[in-house]
């Protein structure tokens, strides 16, 4: 069992009258987390993968909910995105059975946006659950551990179910992406040609951290650049990727739509391509961390609330900023290395034209980056 950063924040909600949301991937800890935080409490589970279950969420009236509810004051309904017009039945929940704690699960940000955000509008916490952060790893095996495993957890990440099988990390890792990136996504979205996804997914994970080109993408896995668009949206919101913008403000060579592709948990990415092989022999080492560097610090600033805003830096003169970040007005630019030369330093331009403070983060000094 991990101590999830989340935990705090979901037990200070109950009782302030509004449903308490969490979205996140399969496999992530959604369950167990709402499970700790119900432990002492008695309440009624409502898991809406089970058919019967959906059947008696879909559109039910006032009564009938009544005696779903019976006299429980905490109700917790898990995979609610699977119940079609979810959204209404919570909101007469809400509405109508004051004295109910409600607490609702889901592993497709856009299908539970989609049933939820407009019926409970004002009615609701929302929270995103990511795989294990650095900090709640490090909390849980200590620091001389996390710090023996830092290039393992490069290689296989931090999916539960991995953390908890030591040597089994590649065969549990394959079973998640088969069952979930794979046959979960496809069968959500109804996508009739699974092997394009694939192709797109992997050329994703080949290019981490480099600026996505539609056009690009379209060429390489032979599909329009709509469907490459369409595609990256349903990976984005099935918490496989997410992207990380382009910052631009003054310069007229800065570029002004870009975005970069990250994923959630490097493990996932090794397995896609299929690589699994030590730092020492990979040559996608610095883009491997990077992207451990960049998903730590979207769960410290998501689960801490801080409120910055992500983005990364480049000029049409192929000046670079690796990840910066606005907290108020103030910037702050990052260039992430594994080993950084006493050379590496962020562009002038970039610190001058912003004010910008420079960070340099390498593996002697990740800790005051991934851990706010």
């Amino acid at each position: 069992m991990y101590i999830m950063i989340l935990q705090d924040s979901l037990d200070k909600k109950i009782g302030k009258g509004k449903a308490i949301v969490l979205v996140g991937s399969r496999q992530v800890g959604k369950t167990t987390l709402i499970n700790t935080v119900l432990k002492n409490k008695k309440h009624l589970f409502l898991n809406a993968d089970d058919p019967s279950t959906k059947v008696l969420l879909t559109n039910p009236n006032t009564e009938q909910i009544r005696r779903i509810l019976g006299s429980h004051n905490v109700v917790f309904i898990d995979e609610a995105q699977r119940v079609p017009n979810i959204g209404l039945t919570l909101k007469i929940i809400i509405d109508q059975f004051k004295d109910v704690q409600l607490f609702v699960s889901g592993s497709s940000s856009f299908d539970i946006a989609q049933s939820i955000n407009e019926p409970l509008t004002g009615r609701k916490w929302e929270y995103n659950l990511f795989p294990i952060s650095w900090e709640e790893y490090e909390n849980k095996v200590g620091y001389v551990k996390s710090e023996q495993q830092l290039e393992n957890r490069l290689i296989h990440g931090f999916y539960p179910d991995v953390l908890n099988h030591p040597g089994e990390e590649a065969v549990v890792l394959e079973q998640l992406v088969s069952s979930y990136l794979y046959r979960d996504i496809l069968s959500s979205y109804n996508i009739r040609k699974p092997e394009v996804l694939e192709k797109l997914v992997q050329a994703l994970a080949f290019q981490i951290g480099n600026e996505v080109n539609y056009n690009e993408l379209s060429k390489t896995v032979c599909i329009d650049k709509n469907t490459v668009s369409s595609y990256i949206n349903i990976l984005e919101k099935g918490f496989v990727i997410f992207r990380l913008p382009s910052f631009n403000r003054n310069l007229r060579t800065e570029i002004k739509r870009n975005s970069k592709i990250y994923f959630y948990d490097v493990g996932v990415r090794n397995t896609i391509i299929g690589n699994f092989n030590s730092l020492d022999l990979r040559t996608d080492k610095d883009a491997l961390w990077g992207n451990f560097l960049v998903a730590e610090r979207m769960k410290q600033i998501n689960y801490k609330q801080t409120l910055a805003k992500m983005y990364f830096w480049r000029t049409k003169h192929q000046q670079e900023v690796d990840y910066v970040e606005m907290l108020n007005s103030d910037l702050h630019g990052y260039e992430f290395k594994w080993k950084a030369k006493k050379s590496t330093k962020l562009p002038n331009s970039f610190l001058e034209t912003y004010s910008a403070t420079s960070n340099i983060i390498d593996r002697d000094n990740f800790r005051d980056f991934v851990i706010i």
